[in-house]
């Protein structure tokens, strides 16, 4: 049997027990020995509160509005096999469905489109500038989250959750204000 382990994600202030009470019930009740392993986003996902994928990442804090590290929309998108998409244009953003943008740019070279999956752009970054892991510590990059939902997956078969986020532009950038604080509850 291999060892695996589970990598799970709160929101700030989030208890274990709030996002897993099954799973804890099954822990605390039983006497035996177990080793739990996790390595099925589609169980993680269907553990968070909500019937609907908006309902269950607005359970985390993935909400429209909201200003979002990158490095967690990398980790929430790993953790719960949510497709996370980075958009460099506004209107883009707003006015496409994401399956619309795709079809549209699936011609145009992964790096040249006005968007790209969060994971790939975080590799990509890491990779050509190595300096770029510690300036966002030092500097957070918030992704403000333009929409949540599902698309058909031709692969599976079935609905495909995604979340799609607009890029800061430079001339946005503020180091004084908290822009996490400034999202809550704002609407697009």
């Amino acid at each position: 049997m291999s060892s695996e382990v589970a990598r799970i994600t709160f929101a700030p202030g989030q208890a274990l027990t709030s996002q897993f009470p099954a799973l804890m019930a099954i822990l605390i009740q039983s006497t035996a020995p177990h080793t739990f392993s996790m390595n099925d986003t589609d169980a993680s996902r269907n553990a968070l509160r909500g019937t609907t994928i908006m309902e269950k990442l607005a359970s985390i804090g993935i909400e429209r509005g909201r200003m979002i590290d990158i490095r967690n929309l990398d980790a929430i998108g790993c953790d719960y096999g949510i497709g996370i998409y980075l958009f460099f244009e506004k209107k883009l953003a707003t006015s496409r469905t994401l399956a619309d943008v795709q079809v549209e740019y699936r011609d145009v070279p992964e790096f040249e489109r006005p968007y790209v999956r969060v994971d790939r752009f975080l590799r990509f970054t890491k990779e050509n500038d190595p300096s770029f892991a510690h300036t966002i510590e030092e500097f957070p990059l918030m992704i403000e989250i333009v929409a949540v939902g599902e698309m058909h997956d031709p692969t599976t078969g079935s609905p495909a959750p995604f979340v799609t986020g607009l890029m800061p532009f430079l001339d946005e950038f503020d180091v004084d204000i908290d822009l996490v604080e400034q999202s809550q509850g704002r609407p697009l």
